[in-house]
């Protein structure tokens, strides 16, 4: 999704894309180093957070800025997750994969309950300045995604500038460029040796990972803890 924006911004120009990495062209909100960054931003700006709704700035829901909302099938985010503790050094390294499993179930994870993240940001979901998509509906449905992502941001683009953005936003040309890989993140960060950032990219992955009982065990959890949201989701029908 940043690499989506960053492109839209820049008229599906990958210049910048190939020049500035990737944590820098859409800084992390919450990041100590954030501020230093955001004065090097030029308008429109692209940034970039995992915070929940309750401790987002209160001075946005003031603005006219707006918020991309970007979900994925959990299942593929415990799996993410799974890979991410063997290369992040913030994370303790996870050998127990059932482990991850409940504490995913139980909010014990990094921004705390991924349930509770997308049942407060989805609050918003008629707001004007608030639109919503998932992982899997990029993977889909690039073209689609990007005209509608244009059509939220009212960014008119013809055919050929939005071809160049889904040309340099898949997956194979991102992993290819070292500007949005992440192989230039320090080393005391990422520990490069033990995998890569971007690893797959693609939906689904949990099938090689969850066991028939742990499916159905985060299923009926899952079930009973969106419930209340009335909403259905792509991946339930993969």
């Amino acid at each position: 999704m940043i690499e989506i924006l960053c492109l839209i911004k820049h008229n599906g120009d990958a210049t910048q894309s190939q020049k500035i990495p990737i944590y820098e062209r859409a800084p992390w909100y919450e990041t100590v180093g954030f501020q230093e960054q955001e004065d090097k931003l030029t308008q429109p700006r692209v940034i970039s957070s995992h915070l929940p709704h309750q401790l987002f700035a209160k001075s946005f829901f003031k603005s006219k800025a707006k918020i991309i909302y970007t979900m994925r099938n959990p299942k593929d985010i415990i799996v993410s997750l799974y890979h991410f503790t063997k290369i992040l050094f913030i994370f303790k390294e996870s050998d127990n994969f059932q482990q991850l499993i409940e504490d995913f179930v139980k909010g014990n994870a990094l921004y705390g309950s991924w349930f509770d993240h997308v049942k407060g940001w989805m609050q918003m979901k008629d707001d004007s300045r608030f639109f919503y998509i998932t992982y899997e509906e990029l993977l889909m449905d690039p073209r689609g995604s990007v005209v509608r992502l244009c059509k939220f941001l009212g960014k008119e683009l013809d055919d050929a500038q939005i071809d160049s953005i889904v040309k340099h936003s898949t997956f194979s040309s991102m992993k290819e460029n070292k500007m949005s890989n992440w192989t230039q993140m320090a080393s005391d960060f990422l520990d490069h040796t033990k995998g890569s950032f971007l690893r797959k990219g693609i939906a689904g992955d949990w099938k090689n990972h969850f066991t028939v009982a742990q499916s159905e065990y985060f299923d009926k959890i899952f079930q009973e803890k969106v419930k209340d949201l009335n909403m259905s989701f792509p991946w339930e029908q993969l």
